[in-house]
């Protein structure tokens, strides 16, 4: 049985540890079964290799204690709100009938985070209709929920992730071509090089601030969440 509680996706890889990784750390930790799925290779990034990226992907993946990950293999900076982009993304979701799926906020810095997060609510619609892909069985989501990457909007639901973020920076640091612009023989200073890992931990620390807690990953939802008691 390969389903998962959880299914997050991400447009690179490290989308999903910046914006909840202490979230799938904490669920993994309890027993949930928890799989990544990254839209591109990353392959336009200005640090690293797409053959680098995927073996700190994997490191990352063991940190967090995640059940699956896998790469569609998608363009990166070519996303497109197509069918031959969409298609991959329901084979997916109808392969792991995931309970909740998480996506990117749709409103971000960078344009293939606002993408992906177009393609997987249309992804996530089209896996529930019979009739769209019949040769897979159709499956309904519960719930899709959004993270934040770059920028942070309407909270409405937060995690407490205190005792996880360690592990979540333990992830990130993973990335070490990403965030360590001296880690490879022709790293580039980019916005990613200058401190990021520290400013995700005051985010995450700020957002904690107003319930006394000493990190916080925010989410949200389109419409409201629903919970048969309080």
């Amino acid at each position: 049985m390969n389903q998962l509680d959880i299914l997050v996706f991400g447009a690179h890889p490290d989308d999903a540890e910046i914006g909840m990784g202490g979230t799938i750390a904490k669920h993994a930790a309890a027993g949930y079964r928890i799989g990544i799925c990254d839209l591109t290779q990353a392959e336009m990034s200005s640090n690293g290799t797409v053959e680098l990226r995927q073996q700190e992907a994997a490191a990352a993946s063991a940190v967090l204690g995640l059940s699956m990950r896998e790469c569609l293999g998608l363009p990166d900076r070519g996303l497109r709100l197509a069918k031959e982009h969409i298609d991959p993304i329901v084979e997916i979701i109808r392969t792991y009938k995931p309970k909740i799926v998480f996506a990117p906020y749709w409103e971000d810095r960078h344009p293939d985070h606002v993408m992906c997060s177009k393609l997987i609510e249309e992804a996530v619609f089209n896996a529930k209709l019979r009739n769209y892909m019949p040769e897979l069985p159709a499956w309904q989501v519960g719930q899709t929920m959004f993270y934040y990457i770059n920028d942070v909007h309407n909270v409405t639901l937060m995690i407490d992730i205190s005792d996880e973020f360690q592990l979540k920076e333990q992830a990130l640091r993973a990335y070490a071509s990403q965030f360590n612009a001296a880690a490879t023989s022709n790293g580039v200073a980019t916005p990613l090089t200058n401190g990021y890992i520290e400013r995700v931990g005051a985010r995450d620390s700020l957002l904690a601030q107003s319930r006394g807690w000493s990190y916080a990953e925010g989410f949200t939802v389109k419409g409201p969440y629903p919970i048969s008691m309080l």
